[in-house]
């Protein structure tokens, strides 16, 4: 289904839930809940378990999401490993909070399905990079050291591709990489996941460019992060997250240039002010955006940090007057 959809139209990802999550201004009792009352650390700025603690809250977004004209909206488990977890002493929360938070997106995506279903709403499984690095060291006296290693990235994974996979959701969206060695041990568990299971669902990749240097973190160029994933069956490979459009529209030209995977990006809404704040307006991104849909660099757009359902809103409606990029071969899709 989504297959096709992109060779008609350009689909709509959702915008930042983190967001959309800080305005609502949670107490460190609520993300609590009842259930964590007696937890022994602090658990406020713990998004990701809002799927359990504050499940209406977290609909209430993705509904918002979707009736601003998103077609994909994205699980609320960007930080949902065992290693992310690690900070909260929820490791073993993991399968859980995936599940949880697939299974409330898909209950939303279906009932605005169901209003109106010649518009099918789509829900992805969010793969965050996790909060450490296996190509470099956090130590700059200690360079061969790292803080995790291959194998644990690949269990932390299989457990959060389990889990959102048997909650339901329609695709998976490995995003934010800024190490692709985190993002292989990711992909290798999606498809030993696939393998067990006997079954595929249809996979993106999403980078992020750290500065104007053009390169990942882990200094890769835009054409090395797309050569070094591209013997997996993807269906898109992207970018987002760091900068803004303008910024990134140079090396999403680059990528749309040497792929023939489907292409996305969800950028920020423009670059973070002095208080770590952003201030790019739903119209002036959404002219920013128009800049990539013109020149028909794009199959899925959508927001990253600091974008909410207005800059969806805008942008869906720029998307649906222009044509998505044509690819000649889908070589592994």
């Amino acid at each position: 289904m989504i297959e096709k959809l992109l060779k008609e139209r350009i689909l709509v990802l959702d915008g930042a839930m983190g967001t959309m999550i800080q305005k609502l201004e949670f107490s460190e009792e609520q993300f609590r809940g009842d259930r964590f009352l007696d937890h022994p650390c602090p658990l406020g700025g713990n998004n990701d378990l809002l799927s359990i603690t504050q499940a209406d809250a977290i609909k209430n977004i993705h509904e918002q999401y979707l009736l601003a004209g998103a077609d994909i909206i994205e699980t609320n488990t960007f930080s949902s490993t065992s290693i992310a977890m690690a900070d909260y002493q929820l490791e073993d929360l993991a399968y859980e909070l995936n599940y949880e938070s697939a299974r409330i997106a898909k209950e939303v995506a279906d009932k605005i399905t169901l209003q109106n279903p010649s518009k099918p709403r789509f829900v992805a499984g969010s793969i965050g990079p996790t909060n450490k690095t296996a190509s470099m060291s956090p130590d700059v006296n200690d360079p061969g050291f790292r803080a995790v290693n291959y194998d644990d990235l690949f269990e932390a994974y299989r457990v959060q591709v389990a889990g959102l996979v048997e909650g339901g959701v329609d695709l998976l969206l490995v995003e934010t990489v800024f190490d692709t060695l985190n993002a292989k041990a990711a992909l290798y568990a999606i498809q030993h996941y696939f393998d067990e299971k006997k079954l595929n669902l249809p996979v993106m990749v999403s980078g992020t460019i750290t500065d104007n240097s053009g390169r990942t973190l882990s200094g890769q160029t835009v054409e090395a992060f797309a050569i070094s994933i591209s013997h997996i069956p993807l269906i898109s490979i992207g970018f987002n997250c760091a900068l803004g459009a303008d910024q990134l529209l140079p090396y999403i030209k680059r990528l749309a240039g040497i792929t023939s995977f489907y292409t996305s990006v969800h950028p920020n809404a423009g670059l973070p002010n002095a208080f770590g704040e952003y201030d790019q307006s739903p119209q002036e991104m959404a002219a920013l955006i128009e800049k990539f849909l013109n020149q028909n660099l794009v199959n899925i757009v959508g927001g990253c940090c600091g974008t909410t359902p207005d800059h969806i809103q805008l942008i869906a409606e720029a998307a649906a007057k222009t044509k998505p990029r044509k690819i000649e071969t889908q070589t592994h899709a």
